[in-house]
């Protein structure tokens, strides 16, 4: 087992050290539409939680990447990841506290709501 499939969590700090570097791996923010007016990270795929399950033949082509998925503060986006790995892909990991954390250990100019 790799350590793709045990892990389901990645810290925003994590997540921003793999940016910087330039990683392939796809952002997947599943908030709805007025949450990103709010507030959003620059994300390669924007599906909302509530499409996912029709949607999720979009990301087939991404199967072989790392899917780094997103909401406000974790919850919604462990759900996904728990729903796409029972779809085959194992290298589905939540964001640890969301955009919440991101906006408080990485980029403050980020908006809280």
């Amino acid at each position: 087992m790799t350590n793709k499939q045990v892990n389901l969590e990645i810290s925003v700090k994590e997540l921003k050290e793999r940016l910087d570097k330039g990683e392939d791996l796809l952002l997947l923010d599943i908030r709805e539409g007025h949450e990103l007016d709010i507030a959003k990270l620059s994300h390669d795929k924007h599906i909302p939680m509530g499409e996912l399950s029709a949607r999720v033949g979009e990301l087939e082509v991404f199967k072989n990447k790392d899917i780094v998925v997103m909401c406000r503060s974790g919850g919604r986006s462990m759900r996904c990841v728990q729903f796409l790995r029972s779809k085959g892909f194992d290298s589905a990991i939540n964001l640890a506290g969301g955009i919440l954390a991101w906006s408080d250990e990485i980029d403050n100019s980020i908006p809280k709501y």
